[in-house]
Order: structure tokens, then sequence, then C-alpha cells
């Protein structure tokens, strides 16, 4: 983890969001306790980032800390690569899910956690986010990055919604 591009490395974990980002949250009811081994699988399977129209490339077996992926937006060989690093992973009986964060590359700076749990008699699905532009170039597209950030967040949640129906 040593070549992350923030300083705040899982503070989509838990408490706060860190200042001077712009944040992105969404909890989400995916349907009753027993889906929750469905939207585990799911999570997994990174089924959030495909079903929202990513690729994922990783050499990782399973999601681990230190694990590294790209994730790839964009049609066919026109598709800008962002580094990724999973920075924590939650593994227990009623609570999964990860957080991973920017590597140099990637065109923003900051962390994403999915994480899917069951709660008040319901399986949920939680997405934390912060980010802000990297590159000199990204910082005019910031207000386009922004839209296009809540736009996959909506996609990640119908995915999952459609991972467990």
């Amino acid at each position: 983890m040593n070549d992350l591009t923030y300083p705040e490395v899982g503070a989509t974990r838990e408490g706060p969001l860190p200042a001077g980002y712009a944040h992105t949250t969404r909890h989400a009811r995916l349907g009753p306790p027993e889906l929750f081994a469905t939207a585990r699988a799911a999570l997994e399977r990174w089924e959030p980032q495909r079903g929202a129209g990513l690729r994922v490339r990783t050499d990782a077996d399973t999601v681990a800390v230190g694990g590294r992926f790209d994730s790839g937006l964009g049609v066919g060989p026109v598709r800008l690569w962002a580094p990724c690093e999973i920075v924590w992973v939650v593994d227990e009986p009623t609570s999964y899910g990860f957080g991973f964060g920017t590597r140099p590359g990637h065109p923003e700076i900051g962390e994403e956690g999915l994480q899917v749990s069951v709660a008040d008699g319901a399986t949920w699905f939680d997405v934390r986010a912060f980010s802000r532009p990297g590159p000199w170039w990204m910082k005019p597209a910031h207000p386009v990055a922004s839209r296009l950030q809540r736009l996959i967040t909506d996609r990640y949640v119908r995915a999952m919604r459609r991972a467990v129906s």
C-alpha cells in the first residue's frame, strides 16, 4: 500500500468520510436476510462493477488486503483503465465487503467501499466513497466525473438487486 494516492486509507470502512473530497453514500435494501449468501457471492465476483458496465482485470483469486486490480470504463479498445488496491476487507457471518483505493494512473484520488450485511431483518448493500480529481486534465471534468460516479453507484445497486433476484 505504498503507492496509494491519498492519505486517508480505510476511511470508507467506518467513521466520517474525509473533508476535501466529493462523497457518495448509498444504503440499499436487497431483500430478506436469506439473500445474504447470494449477495456476498455476487460481491466476491465483482458483480457490482461488471453490472455497472466496468471491466475488471485482476490476477487475484480472492479479494484480500493488498490485492491489486484495474477497473476499466469504455467500449472495446477505447477504455480508460484505473489502477486500484484493496485496502480493507470485512469477512464476518453477517457482513462482507471490501474497500479499494486509487493508485498512480487512476483519474481520481480516493477510496470506495462496497459491503453487504444483514441488519434490521434484511440484507443491505452499502456503498461509501470519497474522491477528487487526480491529474490536471481531470480537474475541468470533475463535474462530469461526479455525475458519472453517482450513475455508476446506481448501477452497482441495480446489479446487486439483479444478482439476488
